[in-house]
Parts: C-alpha cells; sequence; structure tokens
C-alpha cells in the first residue's frame, strides 16, 4: 500500500514549477515593481514620473509583510497548522538584526557612547553576553536564520510529538508569542523595553536614510520574497509537499499507511519560522525601529487575515492579501484610525463567510465562467 502511495506522489509532482504564463505575469510583476525605485532616484521630485521616498519605504514594508504571509501560507495553507505566533519569528528576525544596527550606531547616539541610548540611561557598564560579535554583520544574519529556526524546531519537536494540534496549538503558540512580549517589554532584558531599537545610522557603512541604501534594500527585499515564492512553490509541488497536503486533510490516514507525519510537520514549520525571520530582518532597516508591539497578538492574528483574504493554499494570493490589506490599513488609519480595528475584523467575518477561498479564489472563478462563456459561444 506504501509503494502505491508513493507512485501516486510521483505522479503528482510531474509537473513545471510555473506555468508559461505564471512565469510571465511574475516577471512582468517583478519588474514592474523594481522600476519603482529607478524612478525615485533618477527624477526629481515635482516630476511626473518621480516616485516618492515614502512610497518606496512602504512598498517596502509590505514586501516584508506579503513574505510573512508567504510563511504562514506554508504551514496553515498546506499543512493544516493555524499559527497565532509567527509575529515572534518575525520579531526575532528584526531583533536579531537591530542588535547589529545598535551596534554601527557607535558614538553618534545622544548619550556618545559606545553603549547603545538606552543602555546608558538605564546605566549599564557593559554589553550582555547575548550582545557578544553583534558589531559583525555575518554573525547578526546568522542570528536572524538561528534564533527564529531553532526555537520553531525546539516548541515544534515537542508540540508535534505530543500530537498537539488544531485550536490548543494555535492556542499555545498564542501563549508563547504573548510571553516573549512581555519578557521584551522588560528593560532588564537588554532589548530597549518598550521602545525597542531605532534611530539607526548606517548599515555595513553606508547612511541607511540615503536613497541608494533605500533602494537597495527595497531590491533586496523584492529578491527575497521572489526566492522564497519560489522556493515555497517547490516545496508545495515537491512529494514532501504532497505529503503535508495528506498532513492537512488527513493526518490519521498517512500514519495507517507509513508515514510518521513528525519529521515533515517539523521541517515546514521551521522552514516557515526562518522565513518569517528574514521577513523581520528585512523590515527593520526599511521602517526604521522594531519594538515589542511586533510581537503581539495582534500582530500575529493580522498575519492570518491577510493569508485568509489573499486565498489560503495558494502561495501568491497571501502575498496579494498582505497588500492588499496593508494599503486599506495605510489608508483607514489615516482618515479614521480609531476604527480600523473594527473594518479589520469586518473583513475577517466577511472574507470567513463569502470568500472562503479568498482573492485568487474568486479570480479562479471568474476566469472558469468566462472560459465556459467564450465555449458556450464557439460551440
Amino acid at each position: 500500500m506504501k509503494q502505491n502511495a508513493l507512485t501516486d506522489l510521483n505522479l503528482l509532482t510531474r509537473r513545471p514549477l510555473f506555468s508559461g504564463r505564471v512565469w510571465t505575469a511574475l516577471a512582468a510583476a517583478v519588474a514592474l515593481l523594481a522600476l519603482l525605485p529607478l524612478l525615485n532616484l533618477v527624477f526629481p521630485p515635482g516630476h511626473a514620473l518621480h516616485v516618492s521616498a515614502y512610497a518606496v519605504a512602504l512598498l517596502g514594508k509590505f514586501m516584508c509583510y506579503a513574505m510573512a504571509a508567504l510563511a504562514l501560507d506554508l504551514v496553515w495553507g498546506y499543512a493544516g497548522i493555524l499559527s497565532l505566533g509567527h509575529g515572534l519569528f518575525f520579531a526575532l528576525g528584526g531583533y536579531a538584526h537591530g542588535m547589529y544596527l545598535m551596534r554601527a550606531i557607535g558614538r553618534d547616539g545622544v548619550y556618545q557612547s559606545d553603549l547603545p541610548d538606552f543602555m546608558v540611561f538605564l546605566d549599564w557598564k557593559t554589553y550582555p553576553w547575548y550582545w557578544s560579535f553583534t558589531e559583525h554583520f555575518w554573525y547578526a544574519m546568522l542570528l536572524v536564520v538561528l534564533v527564529p529556526g531553532l526555537l520553531a524546531f525546539v516548541f515544534g519537536y515537542f508540540a508535534f510529538r505530543s500530537r498537539i494540534k488544531g485550536v490548543y496549538f494555535s492556542i499555545i503558540t498564542q501563549a508563547l508569542t504573548f510571553a516573549a512580549m512581555l519578557l521584551f517589554f522588560r528593560n532588564d532584558t537588554g532589548f530597549g523595553g518598550n521602545n525597542g531599537f531605532t534611530d539607526f545610522k548606517r548599515i555595513l557603512g553606508f547612511d541607511i536614510t540615503a536613497p541608494g541604501t533605500r533602494a537597495a534594500l527595497y531590491w533586496i527585499t523584492l529578491g527575497a520574497l521572489a526566492g522564497a515564492l519560489i522556493l515555497a512553490r517547490a516545496v508545495t509541488q515537491s512529494k514532501l509537499g504532497r505529503v503535508l497536503t495528506a498532513v492537512r486533510d488527513a493526518e490519521s490516514r498517512l500514519r495507517f499507511i507509513g508515514y510518521d507525519p513528525l519529521g515533515f510537520k517539523l521541517f515546514v514549520w521551521t522552514l516557515s519560522a526562518v522565513l518569517c525571520g528574514i521577513a523581520g530582518a528585512l523590515y527593520v532597516p526599511q521602517v526604521g525601529i522594531i519594538n515589542p508591539s511586533e510581537m503581539s497578538t495582534e500582530t500575529s492574528i493580522e498575519m492570518v487575515i491577510w493569508v485568509a483574504t489573499g486565498g489560503r493554499g495558494t502561495l501568491v494570493g497571501p502575498i496579494i492579501g498582505a497588500g492588499a490589506v496593508n494599503g486599506l490599513k495605510t489608508w483607514f488609519t489615516s482618515v479614521l484610525p480609531e476604527f480600523w480595528l473594527y473594518a479589520l475584523g469586518l473583513i475577517f467575518v466577511l472574507v470567513t463567510l463569502f470568500l472562503p477561498t479568498g482573492i485568487v479564489g474568486l479570480a479562479r472563478r471568474a476566469a472558469a465562467r468566462l472560459s465556459v462563456r467564450s465555449q458556450g459561444k464557439q460551440a
């Protein structure tokens, strides 16, 4: 029976990563997005083709959110693991990069000390041991990957081995995130307390606020998002992806035919956390701040809404959903900021009731109807 299952998996995975039309659409979208920083650099303010620095930074932030939503879709959309704690992995990646950025300030802070301003204010004399080597960019990037990845691996191992799933797993991830947020809010943990890390000056010796640096960060984020999409697509279209789908749809049957879901779930859970941490690391230098609010349960719930709005289990859908919801948030909070949370809740309710397959599902149904109509006319 297991051999037959393997044969079926081989047959299901014999298809291209993307169709020709999808590759063309992706290339066009990447080219269009990559053009925007050039319009900011080449054309002066007031020119018809000029794109403001604010717009470039905003789109860069949206792409970081899109990468986090893509990471969540890997575990929720394909493995059926609903996480309410991905904001923690996002923030940990941001803090790991933020430690390097704080060290790169040097003596340009308010107190002109080798220590960050918040440590001087708290009368700290030296860096804590866990700040060691964070003045090196390569080490900080290693932390960006290792810290979220190791935490996810250890947490996931014990949770999945105990066969915790469904709403219980979601609640535990939410509790873990909330506990971490309370820890980072404390001043004595050495992460800036309530204010977190901010007032960055340089990255790799370059002025972090310079237009060229902003453009470079934007392009790196765009490349990372495109690479994450291709990686996620490759994983979901492989045998591993088919097993993950089986975990989502019928985990008990999967055990019956001889598969142990633990390793598969642990792999995709850890990979998702790492991608989320990378997204957080790219977010920090573009936004200019990281604080414990990024670990709040609200942030993790918003990620779930991005995925649901775009289309769970589609990979492209969460990217669209993150852009759409955050674009609406940017407009709404500038017009009626006190009502944004109500609007966000309404979006989730409407999507759940009327768009269970999200924006991508709606587009697919519309395309199918147009195809049927065109075939009917030809007949």
